[in-house]
């Protein structure tokens, strides 16, 4: 499923005082099927342009073309079908759940879109189980959990609904480090196997880093960079220039090999990184 923005600008309280222009021109093509980091400093814009992609706000001027939908400003037609196809896992999940059990939460995303009952209860156990929430947590309130496990919800949620496209907006906030792990490791599951395409709005470089094919770097409402995330961190320009950490695995080969080590290639991620090292060492 395609994905563009061209010439979008986006104003909240336009014609007040403290009118605010949270995008400015921003124009981008995605490729298709990718896992996709929006990355930035607070205040960027990356969660006023992800709510663009299934017209949760609508452009102040230019569009946003999802396949064959195109999103306006003025009043667009067919936006329940759009918002099937693209879902959204907001920051605070704990805003979206709001039925009396988990299972009923999940479920109702599926009914809505026109499921019957025991068809939205089936895909709602199938996603609970994917991220993770026992079957003796179905019938508890929503609102009697952890924020990790709030997030997992809200996220099954979205996922039961089977949409081609799913947006998350922070979503191992609040998880500790094993579970952000298997939860983006979920995330490359779908979009390995269902070629789902994943967009994820992230502070964590290592993540973007290690798990996403392209990256977007928002700065000011304006998109400063669109490309390989490989290149965005590899080129140490590239980091100077849009002012970003080098992930840990890219510093440390660096300090290595200022030290002497013979590192013979670039390794994504700190696991590999340690067995190339023990390999020396022996």
């Amino acid at each position: 499923m395609s994905i563009a923005f061209k010439d979008v600008n986006y104003i909240y309280s336009p014609d007040m005082p403290y009118a605010f222009k949270a995008l400015s021109d921003i124009n981008f093509e995605l490729p298709e099927k990718k896992i996709i980091g929006v990355i930035g400093h607070t205040g960027s814009g990356k969660s006023t342009l992800i709510q663009h992609l299934n017209a949760l706000l609508l452009p102040s001027s230019g569009e946003v073309i999802v396949d064959e939908f195109t999103v306006k400003s003025e009043k667009n037609k067919n936006l329940k079908q759009l918002r099937k196809k693209v879902g959204l896992v907001f920051q605070f999940s704990e805003y979206q759940l709001f039925e009396e059990t988990i299972l009923k939460d999940v479920a109702f995303g599926p009914k809505n879109f026109g499921a019957s009952v025991s068809e939205a209860e089936a895909s709602a156990k199938e996603a609970l189980k994917l991220v993770g929430i026992d079957k003796s947590y179905y019938e508890r309130s929503p609102l009697d959990l952890s924020g990790g496990q709030k997030r997992r919800v809200a996220i099954a949620g979205i996922l039961a609904m089977k949409p081609d496209i799913i947006v998350l907006d922070e979503p191992t906030a609040g998880l500790d480090p094993h579970g952000a792990r298997e939860m983006i490791r979920l995330f490359q599951k779908l979009n390995q196997e269902n070629g789902t395409s994943i967009i994820i709005v992230c502070h964590d470089n290592e993540i973007v880093y290690r798990y996403c094919d392209y990256a977007l770097v928002m700065n000011k409402g304006e998109l400063v960079y669109q490309g390989s995330s490989k290149e965005l961190f590899e080129n140490e320009s590239n980091r100077e220039k849009f002012n970003l950490l080098a992930p840990n695995v890219i510093e440390f080969q660096k300090q290595l090999k200022e030290n002497g080590f013979n590192l013979k290639e670039n390794y994504e991620d700190m696991e590999s990184l340690v067995k190339a090292v023990a390999k020396e060492l022996k």
